[in-house]
This record gives structure tokens, sequence and C-alpha cells, in this order.
């Protein structure tokens, strides 16, 4: 059989760089793996593929109607779009959810850079495939610890690194223990009038991030703000432009459009929902995990009638000049890559969504420098706080 075209994939519509591409050695790595296991492609399961390097390996090898669940939306698409350059069908999508598993022999898994996100993977597997299942992990093994055997001991009798190879490492789990009644996620936490929900892979899972937590503060939605705000409050004013209310915006509406950009479980959007019951949020994110947080944590508040989530890139499924405010904590790594691209196209996106005059709050590691970057992509920007890690700003989208 000829050998895969891995070059051939793309890692589009995600960020594409020079030091950035669609497969590793682990990919090959866990195709070889699942190739000599022998399991038909009905009983298959792949998690965790970025792009699509492994299930389409696999399914061009003819493992016919294997499984596959992908966190990012952004993974998904180019999944597909890589399928279809190749000519390549026969695989299934789904959630993380009993039908991803349901029967499954083998299950590949890229490991995950949360410890919290492979044990709620963990558990579904021991939870809901076959009792003979055989979990295999890969990863790069700089990025690999003894506490990701420690967790998959948790779920399975059975834990057992193999030999490196070309700097990868594969990990094989068998004898899924006995389950909880409960699965371990998500986890919920309060946090002085915000209640936050999270699946394991959730960025910062059920805590307050401390970037969110200054932007929070920054646009008055800490705590007591929230309890304070019995919805009769009106905006009288800019941020830092001398207004009244320090929650203010400029150019207001009675009913403002809020998006919440790359929302992880939700904590800015809800906490804007709570303390403005006026506004309407629309909250994005290109992790699944993440989506399904921020949909609990805006039911867990009471505003799930406010706040729509949607799983999306980079708000690509939002109508142009559709929003009044942008709140954005921008992420500046690209899975274990430290890549300033993540913020780029989320500002770029920001700039799309906002209509002339809306305005875009936004928090960043203070090393980063994006004030320039927004002032060109978004319009002008001030400085509302500066804090040794971390920067606040307001930008106001230009005419």
């Amino acid at each position: 059989m000829p050998e895969f075209p891995y070059s051939r994939l793309r890692r589009w519509p995600d960020v594409e760089a020079d030091n950035l591409q669609a497969y590793d050695a682990t990919d090959e790595l866990l195709v070889d793996r699942a190739r000599a296991f022998g399991a038909p492609g009905s009983e298959t399961v792949v998690i965790g593929d970025g792009f699509g390097a492994i299930t389409l390996a696999l399914t061009d090898a003819g493992l016919d109607g294997v499984r596959v669940h992908q966190d990012l939306a952004t993974g998904r698409r180019a999944l597909q779009r890589n399928a279809d350059e190749l000519g390549i069908t026969g695989f299934v999508s789904h959630e993380l959810e009993p039908a991803l598993l349901d029967g499954a022999r083998l299950v590949v898994l890229q490991l995950p850079k949360s410890l919290a996100e492979l044990e709620e993977i963990a558990d579904a597997v021991a939870r809901w495939a076959a009792p003979d299942v055989v979990l295999v992990a890969g990863g790069r093994v700089k990025h690999m610890t003894l506490t990701q055997n420690e967790v998959l001991g948790r779920s399975f009798a059975h834990v057992q690194a193999q030999r490196a190879e070309r700097k990868s490492r594969l990990i094989d789990a068998s004898g899924p223990l006995p389950v909880p009644a409960d699965p371990p996620f998500p986890v919920t936490a309060k946090h002085d009038g915000l209640t936050l929900v999270a699946h394991g892979g959730a960025f910062a899972g059920a805590r307050l991030d401390i970037g969110t937590r200054v932007l929070c503060e920054v646009l008055g939605l800490g705590g007591s703000q929230l309890r304070k705000n019995d919805g009769n409050q009106t905006r009288k004013g800019p941020i830092g432009a001398g207004g009244e209310d320090s929650s203010g915006v400029v150019n207001a509406t009675e009913s403002p459009r809020v998006l919440d950009l790359g929302c992880g479980t939700g904590a800015l959007g809800v906490s804007f929902a709570l303390a403005h019951p006026e506004a309407r949020v629309t909250a994005t994110d290109r992790s699944a995990a993440a989506v399904a947080s921020a949909r609990a944590t805006a039911s867990a508040n009471g505003v799930a009638d406010r706040v729509t989530v949607m799983h999306d890139d980079a708000g690509s499924e939002l109508p142009d000049g559709s929003f009044d405010i942008v709140l954005l904590n921008p992420p500046f790594h690209l899975g274990t890559s430290i890549h300033t691209g993540a913020a780029t196209r989320l500002f770029d996106a920001a700039a799309r969504v906002l209509r002339p005059g809306g305005e875009l709050f936004t928090v960043y590691n203070s090393s980063l420098g994006y004030r320039a970057e927004l002032t060109r992509l978004i319009g002008a920007t001030e400085q509302l706080r500066r804090t040794p890690k971390f920067t606040a700003t307001r930008s106001v989208r230009g005419r």
C-alpha cells in the first residue's frame, strides 16, 4: 500500500506558519500502532486528531467507519477540507458522548495539553467503550509527564509507556476500572456572585483566570457589582473618558449587542449579562469543551435566555458590523507552541463584527504589547489598566 501523503495536509483554517505543521511523528506512530492492532474501523475511535492526520491515514488504509472526536472547530474544518482534498470518505465525527465510544475496542488519542481534559477522556473511554478496550495515547516526549500515566491509572488497571521513537512516545492503557456513578466533569466553582462550570478541556477550568479577573474589574463586573446591579442602572459615559459610570460604553444602545469572543467557560459574557440585564450576549469559542462549559455557566447563573453560545472559529459565522461591544481575553498559545497568530485572528474578527464606533475591551499579557496592533486593526486604543502581568485596553472601531 502506498504511503499516506502526510505532507499534503494543511492546518487551514487554523493559523499556518513555517514553524507549524498539520502532523507530527506522534500521529504517524499512532497510525502504525492502530493498523497493527487490527480492529475494524467500526470499533476504532480517534480522539484529539489535530487536523485529520490519524483519521485520514487510517481510513485511507481501509478502516471504514472510524469514529472521531476533535475539540476544536478549526480541527474539524481542517479534517473535512483535507478529506475533500484527498478524496477520502468513511469516517464519522462525534462529540465526546456515548455514541462516540459505544463498542469501541481501540481508542487512539493524541494526548491533550490539560490533565483535566485527559481525565475526562479516560473516564469516558472506561465508562462507554467495550470492556476489552485498549487506549493508545501518544505525545511528544518533551511535553509528556509521569502525571499523565497517573491520570490514566485512575481509569485503567494497566498503563504501560512504550519506548520513545523520533522524539514521541506511546502509552498503552487497558483493563478499564469501574467508574463512579457520576462522571468527574463538569466541575463547578463559585466566585463572589458568579458560578463557573467547566469541562476538562476548558481553559483555566472552573477557576477565574487572572486576565479575566482584571478585565471584569475594569468593566465593573466584579462580585459586588453583580449583586448591586438591579437592572435599573444606565451607562452614562465611556470607560476612561470621565463618564459617571465606570461600566459604561461609548455610543451605548438600550439593548447592546455584546460578543464574548473566545469565551472559554463564559466568565466575561455571563458576568456582563448579570450586570446588564438589558444586554443580549453571544459567546463563541472554537473549543467544544469551552462551549459546553459556557452553556452550563449561563444556565447556572440564570442567564441562558440572554446568552447564546456558539461553537465557531473566530466569529466566522457572525455577520459583519453586528455587535456594539466585544469582550476578549485572547490566547497566546497554539497547542503547546507559543504563537501570537491566534490573538491576531481574534483582533481581525473583532474588527469585522464590530459596528463603526463599537468597542473592543481586551486584556493580554503585558509583555506582548498589542496596543499598536489593536490601533491598526480596530481603531483608537487606550490603556485602561496595567499590572506587572496584564494590560487591559479599550479600542473604538474606526468609521
